[in-house]
């Protein structure tokens, strides 16, 4: 079943559909406000969004990629996480414990 780009202005849908008239419906039945812009028939089944078109690349401005590279510099130890977070974002110590400890509930 071919895989359908739906652009509106308000939305990007993407959904799986027989034919580009059943796609419309679909954009149609969930968002009936909503003005079609585009629609493209994607070339596989997949789509893949690219962090570089959203501006997502810089990893030094991610809280959590920091936090979580703190934690493994410190070998899991908390409170040197801490510390190397504070001194990498510059912020105080309760930003810091909020962001070390909830990456290490995510796991990290």
């Amino acid at each position: 079943m071919p895989l359908f780009e739906i652009e509106t202005d308000a939305h990007i849908i993407i959904t799986w559909s027989d034919e580009e008239s059943s796609a419309q419906s679909v954009v149609d039945d969930a968002y009936p406000e909503d003005e079609i812009l585009r629609i493209t028939k994607r070339p596989r089944d997949s789509w893949v969004i690219s962090k570089g078109a959203l501006g997502l690349t810089d990893r030094s401005l991610d809280p959590c990629m920091i936090a979580r590279d703190c934690l493994s510099k410190s070998a899991g130890d908390k409170v040197n996480a801490i510390r190397l977070y504070r001194m990498e974002t510059g912020c105080d110590v309760d930003q810091a414990r909020r962001a070390i400890e909830s990456n290490m509930v995510m796991g990290w």
